[in-house]
């Protein structure tokens, strides 16, 4: 199966051209006024590239499709070395992203190994047309601009056009080989190196996923001296006495009496696996996952070792099962070890913040865990909607406790329904039974109170705390771009902070009140078509934020084209649009024909003005 998977911020008019024909459009500057990283200071121009193959990979790290785009180009970037020059263009969506040294940051903690242009201002993003995180831009030799892809699943295609333009200007003499501009940073220094989640061992002292070192780290009670390494620091997905992680995040101790052969469940996030370690002697085991990330289509439940997980990023113990908040397709998960089974929990792979039953309601990125103390709530940081959710062990329904949406985030404290946060990783239930949230991108820890409904800062000028674990009187914080734990004594009060709030600054689409004809272009790949044999190929759903934008038209069909009502008394919004389509290959002499599914999900925001367009085009692009 191929997909075009769910941009993590969307696109606002569905940009996905292929320009393999050759349009002579050419490729316009680089230009970011944070500069560049990974060049060893050197400022690049086109010009500089000239000769070399061009893939601009824009992307911003909150993303987790950007991740994994980031992974699918490595192979890319090692077979072709001497001709392909990948630069990524990052272009942010939350205000601590256009900081600088957090981009640099970001760059090492994924290791990126090509050039990176900061361009906080999204100067390079406009001059490109780009609509959606993550787009890929493929730029000849000669400078001009061949394919424009959004979302991730293209590498197979981009790898095939490279092969023809490395054949074409070979032959014209307009290629030129040799090594690239890429110069590696310093490496970090110290024991951790972006660590992501933490859990206080039975018999004291700390298990560290050390993301960055690909491997676990037992720290003594100080949370500094190292007592041992599990995993020896390369990037891989082996199990036994010699264990191999990919930048593992989440950990959860299995409680006590439970015999199960391991002692620590890990959510091993690039692999998109979870691993078994035992403490005794830090032999590890895979539970769940293939090793190959989950598409659509794709098995949803079975065996745990033989279905696809898709960046499991957090792990709890919650209602008999181990929950994975899966990053990588906007769900819950859970892994039955009884019975070694794994499958959805909740959510639908819709990006965005809507309550409800498990299986109607919406995430973005839950990336952490936490069980109330009388294991009937599991608390969830959902990061891309700045919210903390949970789910109820009784009802099985999520509710929102804080946050409104993928549009609005910041720093405010108060009232539930009006506070704000920035990208939250992790929650922690504190023994008063409220929550502790690592508020990742506002470099503190909050707090949300279930009793009151008032969210508070308990500490400031963290930076990019991940997950926080207790140790009796003091919350033992993980300050990941530290590279440390940072233990704090919980405060009795509150610190006062500032508000500031934000809206992601994006320009929102104008349309016009009342009736918008909404269409979902559709064009299968040359040589498929759409796959009828089982009832309808296409899948169209629409919803709205706030719901009242949408009068009529929500909801789902299987037509991809659809009148929609907008409210005349709203001035503005958000319309969610999901759209899916099956192709298969179209020629009868193939026995078992490959089917192909591809969907993309839109966040569009829109501005209500009378005489605005009255129809809006969304593209559905078909794989190469």
């Amino acid at each position: 199966m191929s997909q075009i998977h769910s941009e993590c911020f969307h696109s606002t008019m569905g940009l996905d051209e292929d320009m393999s024909s050759r349009a002579r459009v050419r490729a316009p500057e680089l230009v970011g006024a944070g500069g560049w990283i990974n060049t060893g200071g050197k400022e690049l121009s086109l010009a500089d590239l000239r000769g070399r193959i061009l893939v601009l990979d824009f992307w911003t790290f909150c993303c987790i499709n950007c991740l994994h785009v980031l992974d699918e180009l490595r192979e890319l970037e090692e077979k072709h070395r001497d001709t392909v020059v990948i630069v990524g263009v990052h272009s942010p969506k939350f205000v601590h992203e256009a900081e600088h040294q957090a981009v640099v940051d970001a760059v090492a903690r994924y290791e990126v190994a090509h050039p990176v242009l900061d361009d906080p201002k999204l100067v390079t993003w406009k001059q490109y047309a780009v609509r959606a995180w993550p787009t890929l831009v493929v730029i000849d030799p000669e400078g001009y601009v061949v394919a424009q892809h959004a979302g991730e699943g293209h590498a197979h295609a981009i790898a095939r056009l490279v092969e023809e333009l490395e054949a074409e200007h070979g032959a014209k003499g307009t290629l030129r080989r040799g090594d690239g501009p890429y110069v590696p940073p310093e490496p970090v220094a110290g024991a951790l190196k972006f660590p992501g989640k933490a859990v206080r061992l039975p018999g004291g002292g700390y298990l560290v996923a050390d993301s960055g070192h690909h491997s676990l780290v037992e720290l003594a009670e100080d949370g500094e001296s190292v007592v041992r390494r599990i995993g020896d620091g390369e990037r891989g997905l082996m199990d036994g006495a010699a264990p191999r992680f990919s930048e593992p995040q989440g950990l959860a101790l299995v409680p006590a009496g439970l015999e199960l052969g391991y002692d620590v469940v890990v959510a091993d996030t690039v692999n998109h696996a979870l691993r078994g370690v035992r403490l005794a002697d830090g032999v590890v085991t895979t539970l769940a996952g293939t090793g190959r990330q989950w598409w659509q289509g794709s098995p949803t439940a079975g065996p745990a070792r033989e279905v696809d997980l898709s960046s499991p990023w957090d792990v709890a113990f919650f209602d008999g099962r181990v929950w994975i908040a899966m990053a990588g397709v906007h769900q819950l998960w859970a892994f039955d070890p009884a019975t070694g089974t794994v499958g959805v929990a909740a959510g639908t792979t819709n990006e965005g913040l809507v309550d409800g039953p498990a299986a109607e309601a919406w995430f973005a990125q839950p990336s952490g865990l936490a069980v109330s103390a009388d294991g009937e709530k599991l608390w969830v940081a959902d990061s891309e909607t700045s919210a903390v959710r949970w789910v109820s062990r009784e009802t099985k329904h999520v509710h929102t406790a804080v946050g409104t949406g993928l549009f609005d985030f910041g720093h405010r404290d108060g009232a539930a329904e009006q506070a704000l946060l920035q990208h939250p990783l992790g929650v922690t239930v504190l023994p008063d039974g409220s929550v502790a949230i690592a508020d990742t991108y506002n470099h503190a820890l909050r707090r949300f109170d279930p009793a009151t409904g008032q969210v508070s800062t308990l500490a400031t000028d963290l930076r990019e705390p991940s997950g926080a674990v207790l140790a009796g009187e003091d919350i033992v914080v993980v300050e990941s771009a530290r590279h440390q734990l940072t233990r704090l004594r919980l405060p009795e009060e509150a610190v006062a902070v500032e508000s500031v709030a934000h809206r992601t600054q994006r320009a929102a689409t104008e349309v016009a009140p009342g009736a918008l004809q909404l269409d979902v272009v559709f064009t299968a790949p040359a040589g498929q078509k759409l796959d009828e044999r089982y009832g309808p190929s296409t899948r169209l759903l629409v919803s709205s934020t706030p719901p009242e934008l949408l009068l009529a038209g929500a909801g789902p069909d299987s037509a991809l084209s659809r009148e929609l009502v907008l409210n005349p008394e709203l001035t503005e919004g958000v319309l969610h649009v999901s759209a899916m389509a099956a192709s298969c290959d179209d020629d009868p002499a193939i026995e078992y024909p490959a089917c192909h599914v591809h969907q993309q999900d839109w966040g569009v925001p829109v501005r209500l003005v009378t005489g605005a367009a009255s129809r809006l085009p969304l593209v559905l692009a078909g794989m190469e």
